[in-house]
């Protein structure tokens, strides 16, 4: 057995166990997710920014943070989680992972994002950070950290869409015989580590016409594409009813049809969401200008 599928078979069983032992808001789309997408970043990445990744990790120490392991991008990927523990000093970073918008209304970037404190505005803010080469490379470690964990925060669907339900955390969800998590944890957790954990390997290298298919664009179209599955197909499918109209149960059994049916979406997100990771990582550490794309919808 390999050294990548023996890490591989470990990852699949600590997900398991952390699926069912950590509360939704500790996960924030699963450490199994999280470091799946920073995997096929890897794949797809040039050399040179590989290189690059790996030395800009060596800044890592002035961050002080001990307790939080960030010697590889699979470490980075599930920094800011990490962090989580200490308040007191990463707090004001709490509100950075998601941008809920309602799925009543149409979806508005700029909404929900007071002083950049929305995903999509903090993905655009830390690639600009790590592109600046003139900035200290413990400034730039931390955007690299921030960067490829929002990237994997804002493909996941319930981070964009929302009933006034905090992206259904209010909800409870009976997933297959385990009782009593809720909607969003379902699709934080064991649903996207069940679709990246089936064959064939999600973490590879793909081809130039299929990352010409899957990736691209910005955080504020992945933001759009994740509220629409939200609207189109999680809360219609979860509750077979028009999300638009009327009081939905705060409580559900997911079928196993259902599920079926949500394993390709989760799959398709964690690999857009790697994809678009290595196109990004590769802009932000290629010489020259950053052109920031400036989002006016």
């Amino acid at each position: 057995m390999g050294h990548r599928t023996i890490r591989n078979a470990f990852l699949k069983a600590l997900a398991a166990l952390t699926a069912f032992v950590l509360p939704a808001s500790a996960q924030a789309w699963g450490f199994y997710a999280h470091t799946v997408t920073a995997d096929i970043a890897l794949e797809n990445v040039r050399p040179e920014t590989r290189a690059k990744i790996d030395r800009l990790l060596r800044a890592r120490d002035p961050l002080g943070t001990p307790d939080c392991a960030l010697d590889t991008l699979q470490d980075a990927s599930v920094w800011p989680d990490c962090i989580r523990g200490e308040y007191w000093r990463w707090g004001h970073t709490f509100a950075w992972h998601y941008q809920t918008e309602p799925i009543t209304e149409e979806y508005s970037a700029r909404k929900n994002c007071s002083g950049l404190n929305c995903v999509s505005a903090q993905v655009e803010r830390n690639r600009r950070i790590l592109a600046d080469e003139s900035l200290p490379d413990a400034v730039r470690v931390e955007a690299l950290t921030f960067l490829v964990h929002f990237i994997g925060d804002i493909h996941m669907p319930l981070h964009s869409g929302d009933l006034d339900d905090r992206g259904g955390n209010d909800r409870t969800a009976d997933y297959g015989i385990v009782p009593g998590l809720n909607l969003h944890w379902v699709w934080d957790g064991p649903l996207a580590e069940r679709a990246i954990s089936e064959d064939p390997p999600i973490a590879r290298r793909y081809s130039p016409a299929e990352r010409a298919e899957l990736a691209g664009g910005n955080a504020a179209d992945w933001g759009r594409e994740s509220w629409q599955i939200a609207r189109e197909f999680i809360y219609p499918e979860t509750f077979a009813c028009d999300p638009c109209e009327g009081e939905l149960p705060k409580e559900v059994a997911l079928s196993q049809d259902l599920l079926d049916r949500s394993i390709p979406i989760a799959r398709r997100r964690v690999l857009q969401a790697g994809l678009r990771m290595a196109d990004y990582l590769d802009t932000a550490f290629e010489p020259g200008p950053l052109i920031v794309e400036e989002d006016n919808r």
